[in-house]
This record gives structure tokens, C-alpha cells and sequence, in this order.
């Protein structure tokens, strides 16, 4: 199958630096939240601490809160929030980089053939998407071996 460069650019590197970009917000503001909540929760527990003497109810909600804590925790662990929100944007922002090294004919794009300039977007992009790919496979295929 053969594309033109204006196909590749738009249905190819437009959409992959859109996915990423997406991605890359939903983690950062999922990451944000749940770390705001850590720190909300964790900010309480001295301030609550105070009334256990007066209220014993307390006792409970300041285990309550503990709890919580531990579980946001134990979740950004799994989820991997902060790790993807930096992975996605770089990969972003790399592949934004070549879109532009590459409209503007500069870098490695500087080169006679247009042909040649094309086939080496490609290669590069394809390069960086393929890459991406191994290595969120091996992340997220670990079994702890």
C-alpha cells in the first residue's frame, strides 16, 4: 500500500501525536488527583489527632483516613500514572519534534531527494511508535521476575 506523504502526516503522525497528547493529559490529571488526595488525606491526620481524647470516633476516622492513604498509594503504584503522563509526553513531543524537523527540511531532513526525506520520516516515526511499544509491553507484562 502506498500513502502520500500529506496522508501519512495526517492519518499516521497528526493521529499518533494526538493519541499520545490525550494520554499523556488523562494521566497528569489522574496522577495530580490522586496525589492531591494523598495530601489532603495526610494533612488531616495531625489535625483530626487532636480530638481522638475528646471523641474516640475519631480514632476510627483518623484509621479510616490511614487506610485510604495506603490504597491511593498502592494504586498510583499499579496504575502507573506519573510514569505514563512522562513516557506519553515525551513520546509526544519527540514525535512533534520530527513532524517539524521534517516540514521545515532541517536535521537529519536536510537532504536533496524528497523521496529520501519522506522514507526517512517514516522510518523514524515508525522507529519511535515501535519502540514505545516494547518498551510498555515489557512495563507492563513484568511479573516480577
Amino acid at each position: 500500500m502506498e500513502i502520500t506523504e500529506e496522508q501519512y502526516i495526517k492519518e499516521r503522525l497528526e493521529d499518533q501525536i494526538n493519541w499520545y497528547d490525550t494520554k499523556s493529559q488523562k494521566a497528569q490529571k489522574r496522577y495530580k488527583f490522586f496525589k492531591g488526595c494523598v495530601i489532603v488525606l495526610s494533612a488531616s491526620i495531625p489535625l483530626l489527632v487532636g480530638f481522638i481524647p475528646e471523641w474516640k470516633v475519631w480514632a476510627t476516622v483518623v484509621g479510616v483516613i490511614g487506610v485510604l492513604i495506603a490504597g491511593i498509594e498502592g494504586w498510583l503504584g499499579l496504575a502507573k500514572y506519573h510514569e505514563n503522563w512522562i513516557e506519553y509526553r515525551a513520546i509526544c513531543e519527540t514525535l512533534r519534534h520530527e513532524k517539524y524537523m521534517y516540514l521545515t527540511k532541517t536535521g537529519v531532513f536536510d537532504m536533496d531527494s524528497n523521496t529520501q526525506i519522506f522514507k526517512t520520516l517514516v522510518e523514524r516515526v515508525e522507529s519511535i511508535i515501535s519502540n514505545e511499544n516494547v518498551n510498555w509491553a515489557s512495563l507492563n507484562n513484568n511479573d516480577g521476575r
